[in-house]
């Protein structure tokens, strides 16, 4: 069976100086396409440098998390437009505009609400010019996201790590987007159930490292190793065989992002 993680932070601080490491063991355990998320225009940068370095193997989307949004300045914000224009070109590369999105907890004041959702849209706008598909951070938000998403042509919509009710989940999936899900579907009730209701053909795996899991995960380090359990998970909670289940992950992964997978053999 061949693996994909369709989203992982290489390019976090907490990988520094580990990224062949990480890389290798994605290769030892059959991932063969990983897509590397950015949370704000230096590890966007970064990200674009190891798709670079790691073709066929190593993806980027490049954005800005809205965890980041209150720290920009005007300035910072065109900065980070200014780089995801240039470079949108590279369809070989920069497959995607994330992670983005809203989350409640970061703006407690009416401003911080205002920015948040300023460079929310900032970056949707960007993905509809583009036609490049977003991957969306939608903690305690989906609802609102959804209403705001209505109003865009978009290529395509991930949901990463998605955990919202179902109500919000109907609407996902009658929009047609993807929804992604990692480790956590092997002990969570929450996450498994809405494994159950996402059409397989709209599903992702991802690991989100290197955020670190808990149950009978945790003290485990977050690599690519763990996609190949997600996927027994899923396979078990849908009642599918794992292989027909990685094999139509592999399909939906090169759909969704537009990359004609290869095997990568060599780092």
């Amino acid at each position: 069976m061949k693996f994909v993680d369709a989203h992982i932070h290489l390019s976090d601080p907490a990988y520094k100086n580990r990224v062949d490491e990480i890389i290798t063991i994605a290769m030892q355990n059959s991932v063969v396409a990983m897509v590397t998320n950015s949370t704000d225009l230096e590890t966007s940068k970064l990200s674009l440098k190891l798709a670079e370095k790691y073709p066929d193997l190593v993806y980027a989307a490049a954005g800005i998390h809205p965890w980041n949004a209150n720290q920009l300045t005007p300035s910072e914000l065109q900065e980070a437009s200014d780089f995801i224009s240039k470079n949108a070109t590279q369809k070989e590369k920069l497959v995607a505009v994330g992670e983005i999105g809203l989350d409640p907890k970061y703006t407690k004041r009416k401003e911080e609400k205002e920015q948040q959702l300023r460079v929310f849209t900032e970056m949707v706008q960007l993905a509809e010019k583009f036609s490049l598909p977003i991957i969306v951070h939608s903690r305690w938000s989906a609802q609102k996201i959804t209403s705001i998403l209505s109003s865009y042509r978009l290529k395509g919509v991930l949901w990463h790590w998605l955990s919202d009710s179902s109500e919000v989940l109907s609407k996902i999936v009658e929009r047609g987007d993807y929804v992604s899900e990692g480790p956590s579907v092997g002990y969570s009730d929450k996450i498994q159930e809405i494994v159950k209701h996402v059409p397989l053909e709209r599903l992702l795996t991802e690991t989100d490292g290197p955020v670190r899991y808990y149950g009978p995960l945790e003290g485990t380090p977050t690599t690519p190793a763990l996609i190949s359990q997600t996927v027994t998970a899923i396979s078990q909670v849908r009642k599918i065989d794992a292989s027909r289940v990685a094999e139509q992950i592999l399909n939906n992964f090169s759909k969704f992002f537009g990359i004609q997978l290869r095997d990568s053999t060599a780092i």
